[in-house]
């Protein structure tokens, strides 16, 4: 049985969301199995869309202006588990499963690595593989 689509043939639930005026959601992914809070990251109609067919999680990157795979470029793909919205409809929540552990580009587990501790951000996480040996030189 086929979804319903609304009158632009994409799927009608993508109208349940509370898109920001550029037509973005910011989309959370969390560690399906530990619970862990790996990143966060903008989805539009099209990148949301892809990650339910697709069932890896597909990002809309505002620097680069395209869609962004997460793992295209590092292999650290997010397996899509499960997704939920909030109550207010503005945030979307991605549980995953995250390929090679690393889901920062910095190289750590998460991009929440950085604790306020006496009024200074210290870093908490440590590198689990340096960025260079994941993306190359740049």
């Amino acid at each position: 049985m086929q979804e319903p689509t609304d009158e632009q043939n994409q799927p009608a639930w993508l109208n349940d969301i509370q898109w920001t005026n550029d037509g973005l959601v910011p989309a959370i992914a969390q560690d399906a199995e530990t619970g862990d809070i790996l990143m966060m990251a903008w989805m539009n109609r099209e990148s949301l869309t892809l990650t339910v067919q697709e069932g890896q999680a597909v990002y809309w990157s505002r620097s680069r202006g395209k869609l962004w795979r997460k793992g295209e470029s590092s292999g650290h793909q997010q397996v899509l588990k499960d997704i939920r919205l909030d109550c207010d409809a503005d945030v979307i929540l991605l549980k995953v499963e995250q390929k090679g552990g690393i889901a920062c580009h910095t190289g750590r587990r998460s991009c929440f690595y950085r604790s306020l501790r006496d009024g200074e951000w210290v870093s908490t996480d440590p590198v689990l593989k340096e960025p260079d040996s994941i993306y190359g030189k740049h």
